[in-house]
């Protein structure tokens, strides 16, 4: 034991090129598949150590200069083009049977790349949650730090100020490389004031800032954003293009990524020696002489994972993978969020970027009604649990599933988290609202269909397969139709031309709610889950290190390893996850 540490040390000590087995390009201390949101942040940390070498294997290119991507009103101009995945789900049996659209950034960035850009954090007992189910270390206090580390607030001008913009200063970092702020060109200001009174009488008040782990209420939410260059502010702006001449620190673009290729089978945890990749070159191994760290995504770690022979034996049995450590869980737990809309006409004429945002609990959706809705969902628990270990054909124990879910019902109903969120867009003439459920009971499954690793996998997020989440998904919108009903909302606006009258009358049934819901419905692009970090025997594949059990040097940090659903957008954790795990690998080589 002792010589291998000493060993390790000497190998740490020697200089880059001296650690590159053969002296070519191909051999880096650290091999990181992805270049998004999570890749970016750990390649920047790890690189400062300037006496390691760092390689990031990226399916997509440069999109710095790609007006899609970097003009803040640009939302939705980058879906279909090449630099979405644009990954197809399987046909929705509960919710409409249809395929659904699930984006994902497919460039250096990521999805920071092609997203809302909203920053905006977890409740504080969400994150503490992770601790409780086994995570030693990963809660609230101990990432907060982390979410500081990795921002560089902008202070609202007077102007933003007058227009919403507001902040607690302990919330906020100063000196990370992501920019955070408002919009250079915020909403009219008579809007906030209208909302404010409005959803005061619907018991919703105003949050002044939520990224301090209290997130219920009317808020002004900043942006990942660069104000006086008015751009987007993604993970490739703020982590790798500042820092893009280290030499330690190579991005491989248009590169994918096939499987880690393991060393010899000395009986002990799995040793991964790099990664087999395809690319301009064709087929060819990038080495990796300390870490494997998978940065691919929820829907793409899981298939990389299994493409290695880590997974359900099952399923690799089926496709001819060999197996190298049994984990059942990889690939399950499939947790996504679904978004509809309601549009209306305006009778004002409104200008700038609205980040205006309500995000009501539970008890403030039902009114009167909560208890009973409570009720009706924990009655069903226990079912559904049996329905999901049923579906995944034993992969995943009952009695987990039921813990998880009644975790998320005590948040939800005990805790009183925020239950949906409701995006509040007056731009123009036009007055809209996008929401979406934030803790859906649902769960899913991707897996690999094919042992070609060109071959996208099977994604099932089975929406609306636990039936209270669609009831969610009526709840909230006879809520919104109610808040634009209410005075002085209502002076803003006109005719509701979505859902409209006409198809969803004031007095309709909840039949007819759902069947609205299930026919413009859409994946909110959250996907979280698919490599858990909780412990083994809860069905965890990532231990609170982020390695995957079974393995001496494989990690995954993305939004896979994040167990549980949150009420915030993912990016900002995403982040400060990153940040944290960084330190975590530095302190293990650090001597």
């Amino acid at each position: 034991m002792h010589l291998r540490v000493i060993t390790f040390a000497l190998i740490w000590l020697l200089p880059v090129d001296a650690r590159n087995l053969d002296g070519s390009d191909s051999h880096y201390d650290f091999v990181i598949v992805g270049g998004g949101t999570s890749g970016l942040v750990v390649a920047n940390r790890l690189s400062e150590l300037g006496d390691v070498s760092v390689a990031v294997i990226e399916a997509g290119d440069s999109v710095l200069n790609n007006h899609n991507v970097s003009t803040t009103t640009g939302y939705g101009l980058s879906f279909g083009t090449a630099i979405d995945w644009a990954y197809q789900t399987e046909d929705q049996i509960y919710a409409g049977g249809s395929k659904q659209t699930m984006r994902a950034g497919k460039a250096i960035g990521g999805t920071s790349t092609i997203n809302g850009m909203s920053y905006t954090r977890a409740q504080k007992v969400q994150i503490d949650s992770w601790e409780k189910f086994g995570n030693k270390g990963w809660n609230w206090d101990s990432l907060f730090p982390y979410y500081l580390k990795s921002e560089q607030f902008q202070v609202p001008t007077a102007d933003q100020a007058a227009r919403g913009a507001d902040y607690y200063k302990s919330y906020h970092g100063e000196h990370g490389p992501l920019k955070v702020g408002w919009p250079k060109f915020m909403t009219n200001s008579s809007v906030l004031p209208i909302l404010d009174q409005t959803f005061q009488q619907l018991g919703v008040s105003y949050n002044r800032d939520i990224n301090g782990g209290s997130m219920v209420g009317l808020t002004v939410h900043p942006d990942t954003i660069d104000r006086e260059a008015n751009v987007r502010h993604d993970a490739a702006r703020a982590y790798f293009w500042p820092y893009e001449n280290r030499s330690n620190l190579k991005i491989i673009s248009n590169t994918y990524a096939n499987k880690i290729v393991w060393g010899e089978d000395s009986g002990g945890d799995a040793v991964a020696v790099g990664v087999e990749v395809r690319g301009v070159e064709g087929v060819e191994t990038i080495y990796a002489s300390k870490e494997v760290i998978l940065s691919a995504g929820s829907l793409k770690s899981p298939a990389i994972l299994e493409h290695s022979g880590i997974g359900n034996p099952d399923i690799l049995k089926k496709h001819g993978i060999s197996l190298k450590v049994n984990i059942s869980s990889v690939g399950e737990n499939l947790q996504d969020q679904t978004n509809n809309g309601l549009f209306y006409e305006g009778k004002e004429f409104w200008l700038g970027l609205p980040t205006f945002s309500a995000l009501p609990s539970a008890e403030q959706i039902y009114g009167d009604d909560s208890s009973t809705v409570a009720s009706r969902v924990s009655s069903n628990l226990a079912d559904y649990a049996k329905n999901v270990s049923v579906a995944s054909n034993g992969a995943v124990q009952e009695a987990n599933v039921l813990a998880a879910l009644q975790l998320q019902y005590d948040l939800v109903f005990k805790s009183h988290v925020p239950f949906a969120e409701i995006v509040l867009i007056p731009i123009g003439h036009s007055f809209s609202s996008e929401y979406w459920p934030l803790l859906p009971f649902s769960r899913g499954s991707v897996h690999i269909q094919s042992p070609d690793p060109s071959e996208a996998p099977a994604i099932n997020p089975n929406y609306f397969m636990f039936a209270p989440d669609l009831d969610a998904q009526v709840g909230v919108a006879r809520f919104i139709r109610k808040a634009f009903e209410t005075s002085p909302l209502n002076h803003l606006v006109g005719e509701e031309y979505a859902p409209g009258f006409e198809h969803v009358p004031e007095d309709a049934s909840d039949s007819v709610w759902q069947s609205w819901v299930r026919s413009n419905y859409r994946s909110n692009f959250h996907p979280v889950g698919t490599v858990s970090m909780l412990s083994r025997d809860k069905g965890g594949a990532v231990g609170p290190d982020l390695k995957v059990y079974g393995t001496k040097n494989v990690r995954v940090i993305d939004a896979s390893v994040v167990p549980f659903q949150l009420c915030g957008h993912l990016t900002s954790t995403l982040y400060a996850i990153a940040e944290r795990a960084s330190d975590l690998i530095k302190k293990r080589y650090v001597f």
